[in-house]
């Protein structure tokens, strides 16, 4: 990546009135040319052109589809963080913002996780009055910030379901709820926005919330646990392949981690340090292979792979390896685009 030549592209974002009118954006400037600009951001900060590269965000409707966008947003909140006497000055340099990705600045000042972050959103509150709501949750802790969100539910033990037994009205009827609940193991795009505050911040904090994840590499209990923890698998080793500090660092790691961790980091730095990727994709395959014809513990019905993107994996990429697709050299798509893949893959195996 040869950043002058991406500082000329994304310089001519930048407009002496910060005006963000899409008469004002150049076309020539990709999502693409953005991408790459974010891989390689946390070796050469280039805090000057965030703006210009946030816009571009905008401008390609990257927020369209919130599930696919977690990279983008975990990179706008690194950023926020990243500098926290600028964090407003930045802040504000996002405005006007398409009243539909509103919710991006939100969500991107909650997760930047800044001390001050609350007063911050006060301060932009009134700039968006469509996001009330939003802006009232997380000031009053309905939701979490990104550092309050834990790895997964809470299961009611033996006792627990037991009294809930004795308990519940048998002639009663149960309203069905939708689960609004945000948990690393249900939510495949947190995984995403772990990886773009590394890349805008070059913090380890995001990288040992993914190591926490590898045991579910090995789950045979859950089908979420199982897909998240093969992607935090998969895209460890494949960022590992050419980042030499990460890769270090998650060797210093391995020494401190329990068993459960130990085992599947292992083969994420055996991986990395040969360049066998593949290797890693096949027993992601594998596992999901074995929870086809065998089920999964907990007795999921299999078709939950096909809602939640787990195709990306069967096809070589999961959706955080992304940004990684020309420089790491991973043949790749973004989030659930591909999420019937495997399925397809399945029924083609299967002829």
């Amino acid at each position: 990546m040869r950043f002058p030549a991406l500082a000329a592209a994304l310089l001519v974002l930048i407009q002496p009135a910060r005006a963000a009118v899409d008469s004002q954006i150049d076309p020539r400037t990709s999502l693409g040319v953005v991408q790459q600009w974010i891989y390689n951001y946390r070796a050469k900060p280039d805090y000057a052109h965030v703006p210009a590269a946030v816009r571009v965000m905008f401008h390609s409707q990257t927020f369209r589809e919130p599930e696919n966008a977690g990279i983008y947003l975990g990179f706008i909140a690194g950023a926020i963080a990243s500098n926290p006497a600028k964090a407003e000055q930045l802040v504000n340099s996002f405005f006007p913002v398409p009243s539909e990705d509103e919710w991006v600045v939100v969500r991107a000042i909650a997760y930047s996780c800044l001390p001050e972050w609350r007063t911050l959103l006060r301060k932009v509150a009134p700039k968006m009055p469509g996001r009330k709501v939003m802006i009232d949750d997380y000031l009053n802790g309905t939701l979490p910030i990104l550092t309050e969100i834990r790895l997964e539910e809470e299961r009611p033990g033996m006792i627990d379901k037991l009294r809930g037994t004795f308990t519940r009205n048998p002639f009663a009827k149960e309203d069905k709820k939708i689960d609004t609940s945000i948990t690393y193991a249900g939510n495949q795009d947190l995984l995403d926005t772990l990886w773009g505050y590394y890349f805008a911040t070059g913090s380890h904090v995001p990288i040992m919330r993914i190591v926490q994840m590898l045991p579910w590499s090995k789950s045979r209990d859950t089908v979420d646990k199982l897909t998240v923890g093969s992607m935090a698998r998969y895209t460890l080793a494949s960022y590992a392949v050419r980042d030499a500090d990460l890769r270090e660092f998650l060797r210093s790691e391995l020494p401190r981690q329990p068993e459960p961790i130990k085992v599947p980091l292992a083969e994420v730095i055996q991986a990395a340090d040969t360049v066998q990727l593949g290797a890693v994709r096949k027993d992601a395959l594998a596992a999901v292979d074995e929870l086809k014809t065998k089920g999964s513990d907990s007795r999921r019905n299999l078709d939950l792979w096909g809602q939640v993107g787990v195709g990306a994996i069967a096809l070589g990429c999961v959706s955080a390896a992304a940004l990684g697709a020309v420089a790491v050299g991973i043949p790749c798509v973004i989030g659930g685009s591909a999420s019937q893949g495997l399925l397809s893959f399945w029924e083609k195996q299967q002829q």
